[in-house]
């Protein structure tokens, strides 16, 4: 919702709201479980401040570079249009008249299918970096393509990326992914060579390596596929897949310089995960799970004795058999011990035991891959 109300005065108007944010102030109204986002028209940077609000609600400041550090600059609705970021989402209905405001050919765009930024690109990217994802990501949303001056635009202004704070890129990886449509946003990402601004490591896995694209494409499929199906979905087990091509590979490396497999698994994991915070600021209420569900991979390949009924009723159980499942999908060397795994959890607790007697786990098969060299990320 968009209104020429300042922040101040929305929030005077509804006790159950707070202002929010420091670079761009918006404010938060709760209803219930619902929060309606409210955000007052913005003008134009070369002004300071807006007649009948005042200075000290209003200021916008940019880095040397052209980034903005603070944007609360307030103004008119068609100053608000034009400020927006793309085409397509600077469409203002009226609700008192049922009218619809288009400034800046929007519905044209929506008619063409085509996703384009307002005003010059390489301007706007650099003022948020961030735009270029929210443009991949509207274009993964509505199956749109993107306009040729805006994707012109993006491996120009690409690596200001890595100047956006770790905690406000992990915001952008949740609405990314978690909308309903990450396969199609992956290949965006891809296309568009972003992803290795979020995943640095796992892009360049990825890239070399056809298992793990499979395996990182199948945890997207899933992903969508629950969210249509009103199951719910955790970034964790998302954020398992996409760097675990980075932490087995390690984990092999570890394991043929004399760390135990296990051990191997456990240091390689903490090293991955503290690497990609680098990048992204992963909570710990996401990482923890994930390292766990990689480190429950080696005990799931063993399957021994009572070990594994015990394993069954661990809570992180059928998490690291779902992602075991993708493994052998993308088509992981596990030694087939997926449907071993199924069929295991549908016999009576009295032959669960003999299972495990009647099956000596084999060895895993490591697959060597080759290491090629990585490029730069300029």
């Amino acid at each position: 919702m968009a209104t020429d109300a300042t922040p101040e005065e929305v929030h005077a108007v509804f006790r159950n709201s707070r202002i929010i944010g420091r670079r761009f102030r918006i404010v938060h109204v709760s209803f219930g479980r619902e929060v309606i986002e409210v955000t007052t028209f913005r003008g134009h940077h070369d002004s300071d401040s807006t007649p009948g609000k005042g200075k000290a609600s209003s200021h916008s400041r940019q880095s040397d570079k052209g980034l903005l550090l603070r944007d609360n600059v307030f103004g008119t609705l068609e100053e608000d249009a034009v400020r927006r970021d793309l085409t397509v989402n600077a469409l203002y209905y009226d609700s008192a008249s049922f009218e619809i405001y288009d400034h800046v050919n929007g519905m044209r765009d929506i008619e063409r299918r085509n996703i384009r930024i307002i005003g010059d690109p390489e301007v706007r990217f650099r003022e948020d970096p961030v735009r270029m994802l929210r443009a991949v990501r509207f274009a993964a949303k509505l199956q749109f393509d993107i306009d040729q001056d805006t994707a012109d635009a993006i491996p120009r202004c690409a690596r200001l990326l890595g100047e956006i704070p770790p905690a406000r890129l992990f915001d952008e990886f949740l609405k990314l992914f978690f909308a309903g449509y990450a396969g199609r946003t992956l290949e965006q990402l891809l296309a568009h060579d972003l992803l290795r601004y979020l995943f640095p490591d796992s892009d360049y896995e990825i890239r070399q390596d056809k298992v793990a694209m499979a395996l990182v494409e199948a945890a997207m499929n899933s992903t969508d596929r629950r969210i249509q199906d009103g199951k719910t979905v955790t970034p964790a087990f998302l954020l398992a897949a996409l760097l675990w091509p980075v932490a087995d590979r390690l984990a092999d490396q570890l394991h043929d310089r004399g760390d135990p497999p296990v051990a191997a698994m456990h240091n390689a994991s903490q090293q991955v995960i503290a690497g990609a915070m680098g990048t992204l600021s992963i909570p710990r209420r996401f990482s923890m799970p994930m390292r766990e569900i990689w480190e429950f991979q080696h005990k799931l390949e063993r399957r021994k004795g009572r070990k594994a009924e015990e394993l069954v009723q661990n809570r992180r159980f059928r998490a690291a058999y779902d992602f075991l499942l993708l493994r052998e999908l993308a088509g992981e060397d596990t030694g087939d011990v997926g449907s071993w795994w199924t069929e295991f959890q549908e016999l009576p607790s009295t032959q669960q035991l003999q299972a495990t007697v009647d099956h000596t786990p084999p060895e895993r098969t490591r697959r060597r891959r080759p290491r090629k060299r990585r490029p730069s990320a300029d």
